[in-house]
């Protein structure tokens, strides 16, 4: 819900103006700046799903969200990074989830044919601009098989921070 993903985006750029302003709310190094580019990068990397209207604004905002607070606790070096190998991370379970949802509806076909349009609103949308992709994909819209996009958004950012800073803390973990 809006009320909870434009929140996180807000609290992020907060704690990145409270560390802007020497107030000791944590061990974070980021600042309102680096929150509000991490921001701007976690929005660039959902847009071409926005603009050709498959991907919904919630998803967008987590990301944003994300990015505001990877940018305010760790900075931009780390931050950013952190925002990305992310962003991969819950790329390949999203799609690893759809993989699944594709073999238990048994939709493979279909699926395909969705993905090459999908492919081809990615083109309108560089070479003839955001409405005509968006309104090409609307038309198709009704005949979805949609995804929460959220949960493996949610799975990547978590498991790459659990991955990168839980390493050898946890019973059975490597050191």
């Amino acid at each position: 819900p809006n009320w909870l993903t434009l929140s996180l985006v807000l609290s992020g750029w907060a704690l990145g103006a409270f560390h802007n302003l020497s107030v000791p709310v944590d061990a974070g190094i980021g600042g309102i700046g680096t929150a509000l580019l991490c921001t701007l990068v976690g929005f660039a990397l959902l847009f071409p799903l926005l603009a050709i209207v498959g991907m919904g604004q919630g998803d967008v905002k987590m990301l944003m969200g994300f990015g505001s607070w990877v940018g305010a606790y760790f900075g931009g070096q780390e931050g950013l990074p952190i925002l990305i190998w992310a962003f991969c991370l819950g790329a390949i379970v999203g799609g690893l989830c759809g993989l699944v949802m594709m073999g238990l509806r048994r939709k493979f076909k279909k699926n395909l044919s969705n993905f090459r349009e999908i492919a081809t609103d990615l083109k309108v949308l560089v070479t003839v601009g955001p409405t005509h992709a968006a309104a090409r994909s609307s038309s198709r819209r009704p005949g979805w098989d949609r995804l929460p996009y959220g949960i493996p958004l949610c799975i990547g950012f978590l498991g790459y921070l659990a991955y990168r800073y839980l390493e050898g803390t946890l019973p059975g973990m490597p050191h």
